[in-house]
């Protein structure tokens, strides 16, 4: 197996990432692609209580365990599997269960913070930002996160106005310099796309 192609996408929360990463497949008809999810690399939380949890700043880096993520990454591209944590978002932290994955000639990996670490941007072919409005983000958070994860109107607000705003202004929105290309998702982007297809092949094709 040749080294997979890694690509990097970030944006804030709920700016769209997976539909763009799907539109981004879809163009290009590939399908035996790896998506994995930078929440699942939260830390571990098991040791504190549940009410601390819920506290606890998740748009941080350092909420995250990139250490374990780059050590998984480097496995993945030299042909290896991992055990991949699986982050569990009823309980704010990891769950007792692991994921056997393989790796594949394509490797994604969505996150809001996941260009912010150099160790990880080193080992990445194609950096991904996507930008949309913080009002139309917020939105769409406040929908998801009821009917998905059960939360209150009032808690999705609150972490907003804590921590997802202010953190998404330090430390995500200043990623986009890393980012080869930045995808605007409040209008059509069928050129951004078509650019980011046309370069996958291209280096697929370079790998062959």
């Amino acid at each position: 197996m040749k080294k997979p192609l890694l690509i990097l996408v970030s944006g804030g929360s709920a700016s769209g990432k997976s539909t763009v990463v799907q539109e981004i497949l879809d163009r290009a008809g590939l399908e035996d692609v790896l998506i994995l999810k930078h929440d699942d690399y939260y830390l571990d939380q098991t040791h504190l209580p549940l009410e601390q949890r819920y506290k606890m700043n998740y748009d941080h880096p350092s909420s995250l365990d990139n250490e374990l993520l780059f050590k998984h990454l480097e496995k993945l591209l030299s042909g290896q599997p991992i055990e991949k944590p699986v982050y569990d978002f009823d309980l704010y932290t990891r769950s007792s269960k692991l994921e056997h994955v393989k790796p594949k000639p394509i490797i994604i990996i969505e996150g809001i913070l996941i260009l912010e670490n150099e160790k990880i941007r080193g080992l990445s072919d194609i950096n991904l930002f996507v930008e949309l409005d913080d009002d139309t983000r917020l939105i769409r958070r406040l929908l998801r996160d009821m009917r998905e994860r059960g939360r209150t109107l009032e808690s999705v607000i609150s972490q907003y106005e804590k921590t997802v705003k202010p953190m998404f202004h330090k430390y995500i929105k200043p990623t986009k310099r890393y980012a080869d290309v930045i995808i605007p998702n409040d209008r059509k982007h069928d050129i951004a796309v078509d650019l980011i297809v046309t370069k996958i092949k291209q280096i697929l094709g370079e790998r062959l």
